[in-house]
């Protein structure tokens, strides 16, 4: 175990604490990472993957976010899920870049897993709700998955829009906006993705009360690596909580059913195409990108 305060981390030292904090082969996990926050780590971002990798083994898996959120395409406006960079930080835009990693196909969310439930997770997420109940974090959820914050709050984390999507808030958008994506044959298509609100949610967007609910519950541990605070939890504690803030509302902000905010429009916004029936042709095998 590393004291909090040393700040040269190295490869085990990564290891070593996790599995202090009850994970190790055969784990499933979803993380979210901030490389700053640990202080120097020898090695860098790949030496945090590979710390993971060798936590969970072939008999585990991992997930992170790999989101462009829409922005970073190439010039050409494509998203490309072999070469769009993400936003969510060093870690996972090294992450999905890795040998034997599968990133999804959905053109502004994609997801990156490595692992035995690598490609199940990613293979159909362009063909289901962006944050749904089929979507990589809904599948890893369904498996009892664990999320994993490394140096990063609940303002980052992702699981409560599935939480808001299972829900089927009126702030989403179901497979509202349309993006171009370079397949990695070569050829383009369009597929869907979610609609993001018109504004920030007052109840989850900051993460603020989430963190609140979630210590109050006792559903989260906390521990440290180096000078990295680290927060884990099951995804589907999260969730419960998720949902009992949409469900009630929080520190006098109102419900979910109570508020007012929509869907954005933007040039990409169609009609949702959620309730008609996908067509076999239309599934496209994306296993070519965990080679």
């Amino acid at each position: 175990m590393v004291d909090k305060m040393n700040t040269i981390i190295r490869l085990e030292d990564i290891k070593s604490s996790l599995e202090g904090f009850g994970f190790g082969n055969g784990s499933r996990i979803m993380v979210h990472s901030s490389l700053s926050s640990f202080g120097w780590v020898e090695g860098g971002a790949a030496a945090v993957i590979k710390a993971l990798m060798k936590l969970v083994g072939p008999n585990g898996t991992i997930l992170m976010p790999s989101f462009n959120h829409g922005a970073p395409f190439d010039s050409s406006g494509i998203y490309d899920p072999l070469s769009t960079p993400c936003l969510n930080g060093r870690i996972p835009d090294t992450f999905w870049r890795m040998k034997g990693v599968y990133r999804s196909l959905n053109p502004t969310h994609p997801f990156a897993a490595w692992g035995k439930d690598a490609k199940r997770y990613t293979e159909n997420h362009h063909l289901t709700l962006t944050m749904g109940e089929d979507s990589p974090l809904g599948l890893l959820a369904r498996d009892d998955g664990y999320q994993i914050n490394i140096g990063t709050t609940h303002g980052a984390t992702t699981a409560k829009h599935l939480a808001e999507t299972i829900k089927r808030v009126p702030c989403l958008g179901y497979r509202t906006e349309e993006y171009p994506v370079r397949l990695p044959y070569g050829n383009i298509v369009y597929h869907r993705t979610w609609g993001w609100r018109e504004r920030a949610c007052p109840l989850t967007d900051s993460g603020e009360y989430i963190e609140t609910e979630m210590e109050t519950l006792k559903l989260q541990k906390k521990g440290y690596i180096g000078r990295s605070t680290v927060t884990y939890f099951r995804l589907k504690d999260l969730l419960e909580a998720v949902t009992s803030i949409l469900d009630d509302g929080y520190n006098g902000q109102p419900s979910c059913d109570n508020c007012r905010i929509r869907p954005r429009k933007v040039n990409s916004t169609c009609p949702s195409d959620w309730v008609e029936k996908k067509k076999s042709s239309d599934i496209i095998s994306i296993g070519s990108l965990g080679d």
